[in-house]
């Protein structure tokens, strides 16, 4: 964990020593997961989760973007629609630790040359890297068998504003595809725990964090010009 750590803030580093205009912020909010146990509600916080995050504006539609989030994800069978589920009874609690880097594109120029008020939905994608606890369900008990990395897609969507000179609030929604069935510990990679696989094994879990960012502006104004 603390690899992602150190390599977090050498990108943060590199990227304020390079960029013409940045945000320095935080992330707060909830988050959720998808699938093989509990509900299937894309979004549902029942968790919370924070974080940090800086952004590289390259220009009035688009910057570069690296956050670090983490939370505790649980979920229970109880809560699902589903009668199956129910009847199962499972829960579970893991936790995910989460370095991601992209590009978030805006829907109306974002232009900070300008003063008054700015708005704009916007969308982000990229690709993050997280840290989970492989699980595995024996004797009615789940059971922890070794810490994983593993990847995953964001896939955000927000609105943003800016609500004083070098303040800028955000709300977003964004679901990360992983590359794991085993948040849940339906789908140990573990070979000597393959007769405990249960659940739709051909399908990978999600995660969603949803929340506020409030980011500080700082750096010389942007040229937003060709280089």
């Amino acid at each position: 964990m603390n690899r992602i750590i150190i390599t977090f803030f050498c990108i943060l580093s590199f990227a304020v020593s390079n960029a013409q205009i940045h945000e320095i912020g935080i992330f707060a909010g909830g988050n959720n997961y998808i699938g093989d146990v509990g509900p299937t509600n894309y979004v549902k916080p029942n968790e919370f989760a924070f974080g940090v995050l800086y952004k590289w504006n390259k220009s009035p539609r688009h910057s570069w973007r690296v956050s670090y989030t983490q939370g505790k994800i649980t979920s229970d069978d109880k809560d699902s629609d589903m009668p199956a589920r129910k009847q199962r009874g499972l829960n579970f609690e893991n936790s995910v630790k989460e370095l991601s880097l992209g590009l978030e594109f805006n829907f109306f120029d974002f232009n900070l040359h300008e003063s008054g008020f700015l708005l704009t939905p916007y969308v982000y994608s990229g690709i993050s890297y997280f840290r989970y606890t492989e699980l595995y369900y024996l004797n009615n008990q789940y059971e922890e068998d070794d810490k994983k990395n593993s990847f995953a897609i964001p896939m955000t969507v927000g609105v943003k504003t800016r609500i004083a000179e070098k303040l800028i609030l955000g709300f977003e929604v964004g679901a990360r595809y992983t590359f794991t069935d085993n948040l849940d510990g339906s789908n140990p990679k573990n070979d000597s725990f393959d007769t405990l696989r249960f659940g739709n094994l051909n399908s990978k879990d999600w995660y969603v964090f949803s929340g506020f960012t409030l980011t500080y502006t700082f750096g010389n104004k942007p040229c937003y010009c060709a280089e």
